[in-house]
């Protein structure tokens, strides 16, 4: 599975992307927003739990990369998340320290918005942060969504929900096509 787009390249995630993954979920900086950075065993994890979401749901967060380069600068895709209770399709996306503010984040997130409408059957799409993650906020804003909810739990205190419609995806005159 590749996705392609003006500077991007999303392919899924494999072990010899540890290096790079290390250095963006190590970062204490980029992490700032979950309760801590992941030790090496954390992001090792994390490479195989998105294999298996492969297998299992044909999607997970995968690699983004440079298109120019191919260099791994992040991680951006569609997961289950349990959402207030609720089970729920989420793009998540995590950019390198040293690439963020370029529109990358955004530029995945959309390419992984229209990729999810083009070949799921999910009506809506949703993104999920603590609410004080205000440049993951801006990057679902971006990729057109709009906040739908906001509630306290264990974890981020307060988190904000934040959605995007089939339908609202449509109006903006997207094309209804496999990629």
């Amino acid at each position: 599975m590749m996705i392609e787009t003006e500077g991007l390249l999303l392919r899924e995630m494999t072990e010899d992307d540890f290096d790079a993954l290390y250095r963006i979920l190590g970062d204490a900086d980029t992490m700032r927003y979950y309760s801590s950075a992941f030790n090496e065993t954390g992001v090792k994890s994390w490479i195989a739990r998105n294999i298996e979401r492969y297998r299992i749901f044909g999607f997970g967060l995968w690699a983004v990369c440079l298109k120019e380069t191919g260099e791994v600068i992040g991680d951006c895709g569609l997961t289950m998340q349990l959402i207030d209770g609720q089970i729920k399709p989420e793009i998540g996306y995590h950019i390198r320290a040293d690439k963020q503010r370029n529109g990358y984040a955004r530029e995945a997130a959309i390419a992984v918005r229209d990729w999810t409408f083009c070949n799921t059957p999910f009506c809506v799409i949703y993104s999920y942060m603590k609410s004080s993650n205000v440049p993951s906020i801006q990057t679902a804003i971006s990729y057109g969504c709009k906040q739908v909810d906001e509630f306290a739990d264990a974890v981020n205190g307060m988190t904000k929900v934040f959605a995007v419609s089939r339908d609202a995806w449509i109006s903006l005159g997207m094309p209804m096509q496999n990629t």
